[in-house]
């Protein structure tokens, strides 16, 4: 049986943990790089720069500047103040998981249409999340002669209750907007719901899986090393997803006319401005009516108006008068990643 707590084992453990750091810290830098030309169109000012990419930016470069403080802690040779750098590693590591599960919260929100239901109660369980990983950056570390920067003391039941914490958080978030997206009849979902959808259950499955072997290797304990090397890979794996989910959403685009049907009271993703979008006059939306000669399909048109919120449309033989939906509307309100709240 291995002797977790030999030095010898401590020695092999440390050198596959500095490979594994050097291992992610690449996978990072090279998903960043290849991904800068999303900041580049809002530095250029092609893309509309919206409040929930805050989130996002501020988790990219949390996590960014935490793997240049490991392998600045792993591999300089010179004496530096460890306590200042592995606290601002542990502090803007933890960060980056926290973001990443706040942005997927608010596609959740958005889903809702900003439901105070669903909104307050989303708040209070994220700033419970920042009050774990806040105290989570109580560690100690100092300078040891030949070895490096070392940590002396941290405490694993705070590191461990916050990844248990996360785990259920982005197990609520899943839940909650596969409630609103799954559970609808399938002639009333468009391809952003699949796509929000297809996300949302991708990032749950890789933060889950990941924040459960961390947590299980900090339960275990079995030394000081293996007990946090989990640590950095599960809040790479959240932020890397969490990031594409993001930018999948402001690329998205529709591939031809949908129909989507749904009530009035309804709306896909509700960060948006009190103001519908001027739409080009007498857009053709093919429309089915059931007659007793069989299926007749007809050509109906709409108006939208910048002062009003309605759309006019008529079939062809005056008989009646109803509204349609568009689904590229719809699409096109929350495509850009969420516009402005209301308030």
């Amino acid at each position: 049986m291995v002797d977790w707590s030999s030095q010898a084992e401590i020695l092999v453990d440390a050198t596959a943990f500095m490979k594994l750091m050097h291992s992610l810290a690449g996978l990072y830098f090279w998903d960043f790089a290849s991904s800068l030309d999303f900041e580049w169109a809002f530095i250029t000012r092609k893309k509309k720069f919206t409040w929930p990419l805050i989130f996002y930016f501020a988790g990219r470069y949390c996590l960014f500047f935490a793997l240049i403080g490991i392998l600045i802690a792993l591999d300089t040779t010179s004496e530096v103040n460890c306590q200042a750098l592995y606290t601002f590693n542990q502090l803007a590591g933890d960060a980056a998981v926290g973001l990443a599960s706040i942005n997927l919260s608010i596609r959740t929100m958005a889903i809702w249409s900003q439901s105070r239901w669903i909104v307050g109660p989303l708040v209070i369980v994220i700033l419970g999340h920042w009050a774990l990983i806040l105290q989570g950056v109580l560690l100690k570390a100092e300078w040891v002669p030949g070895s490096g920067c070392a940590i002396t003391h941290t405490n694993n039941t705070i590191l461990a209750a916050t990844f248990i914490y996360s785990m259920c958080f982005d197990a609520l978030i899943f839940t909650l907007s596969a409630w609103k997206l799954a559970f609808k009849r399938a002639g009333t979902r468009s391809q952003l719901m699949k796509m929000l959808f297809k996300d949302g259950l991708i990032y749950f499955l890789v933060a889950f899986g990941a924040n459960l072997l961390a947590t299980i290797f900090m339960l275990l304990n079995w030394n000081s090393i293996m007990s946090v090397i989990f640590n950095v890979p599960a809040a790479v794996a959240s932020t890397i997803v969490a990031s594409r989910a993001v930018r999948r959403l402001n690329k998205f685009t529709t591939n031809g006319p949908e129909m989507l049907t749904t009530s009035a009271t309804h709306s896909g993703l509700a960060f948006r401005t009190g103001q519908h979008p001027t739409i080009s006059r007498n857009i053709g939306v093919p429309m089915q009516k059931d007659l007793s000669g069989g299926v007749h399909v007809q050509m109906q048109t709409f108006t939208v108006a910048e002062e009003e919120d309605q759309h006019s449309d008529w079939t062809q033989d005056g008989e009646s008068r109803k509204k349609v939906e568009d689904p590229e509307i719809c699409d096109a309100e929350i495509s850009a990643d969420f516009k402005r709240p209301p308030y």
